[in-house]
């Protein structure tokens, strides 16, 4: 609505951390400019068709029984533009008995996919996954379609309707098992860390309270075992070969865990990289940030403009090799650009006032952030 979205506050609401800086929305809409247009007003649909012949893409997100209230399908908007790129994004998908039911990601994305059963341990009730990830993480694939629309664009002159949806990505992400349930595949029980069906795919913690998780195929059980100081492990019957290492599980993974406990995640680092042992430490989003990895590789990057604590932003995961990305500026307020946008499409100043007058566009709130 023209009173902005439920990002705009989201930062307020919990669980999400707490801040005094609107941390969302300067991550999800930074470089962006804001025009506010309400599609209920008779004198919005004017507007709407400029914007449609000047854009290259259209992002429509609203769902469907408002969409075709508002004159907002394809069907409505692509004759404007026949070379448009119409990318529509939704909960469930296009059709079925839950086609307009609206969505989050927490719900659709992760609870629907089956991700949100997988992703506990045995006898843990299903936890609330970490928020926004699933948007994210749809917004890459809607991403995929539209790149893709542009390139058959310029082959042949044409426009597209390209969809995804967050169900979609959800089955996605948890293709693997999705996949295995599609052939009848017997699973295993939810995770057990102390009865794991594999000890050495597995996770642990060192004496300084820090869980890791390793990764190990058979071939690399030897060097492991040398490695963690117990080659005596390579003898023991219980463990000499990989269906016996699986077999006794349970008994290897007691053994780990006392072994483990005796010396901290330091030490254990330099232990797996010295042996080539693959390793991933569990670390929390205020140790993240601290990783040398991700300003080495433009993880993280300067945020411009935003004001308060909000100097750095976590990047896009895309990287062209030779291209240089635009600098991360801060979001816009709310109807920022209504201004400079309207006089792009070819409004002069008295009818930008006008638009203004009638509420087709709604004012600019008073900005909060100088230009810099």
């Amino acid at each position: 609505p023209p009173s902005g979205d439920t990002w705009r506050i989201g930062y307020k609401i919990p669980p999400q951390p707490r801040a005094k800086d609107n941390y969302p929305w300067h991550l999800n809409n930074r470089n962006k400019r804001s025009l506010t247009l309400d599609l209920k007003s008779p004198h919005a649909a004017e507007i709407l068709e400029r914007l449609v012949k000047w854009a290259d893409v259209l992002i429509v997100n609203t769902p469907h029984p408002a969409r075709k209230r508002l004159k907002l399908n394809y069907e409505d908007v692509s004759a404007w533009n026949p070379r448009l790129i119409y990318a529509d994004i939704t909960g469930y998908g296009d059709k079925g008995p839950d086609a307009d039911l609206p969505g989050f990601d927490i719900t659709a994305y992760w609870a629907r996919s089956g991700l949100l059963s997988l992703t506990r341990d045995a006898g843990a009730p299903p936890t609330l996954p970490v928020s926004g990830s699933g948007d994210h993480a749809t917004a890459v694939s809607l991403y995929s379609a539209i790149v893709t629309a542009l390139y058959r664009r310029e082959r042949i002159g044409q426009g597209s309707y390209v969809t995804t949806s967050l169900l979609a990505s959800g089955v996605w992400a948890c293709g693997v098992s999705v996949q295995a349930a599609l052939c009848d595949a017997q699973f295993y029980p939810l995770h057990d860390r102390k009865s794991p069906p594999n000890a050495i795919f597995n996770v642990y913690q060192a004496s300084d309270e820090t869980w890791f998780l390793i990764v190990l195929t058979p071939d690399r059980w030897p060097a492991f075992a040398t490695g963690i100081g117990r080659p005596d492990l390579l003898s023991d019957t219980r463990f000499s070969d990989a269906a016996k290492l699986v077999a006794n599980a349970t008994q290897l993974t007691a053994i780990l865990d006392e072994v483990f406990s005796a010396q901290p995640m330091s030490h254990w680092h330099d232990v797996f990289d010295h042996n080539h042992i693959t390793f991933g430490v569990v670390r929390a989003p205020h140790e993240v940030i601290k990783d040398p990895q991700l300003q080495e590789n433009d993880i993280v990057v300067p945020l411009v403009g935003a004001g308060g604590n909000l100097t750095f932003t976590v990047s896009s995961p895309l990287k062209v090799h030779g291209v240089t990305k635009v600098a991360a500026r801060r979001a816009p307020e709310l109807g920022e650009h209504n201004a400079e946008i309207l006089k792009q499409l070819g409004y002069d100043d008295s009818r930008v006032e006008g638009l203004l007058v009638s509420g087709a566009v709604p004012r600019a709130k008073e900005q909060k952030h100088s230009a810099a």
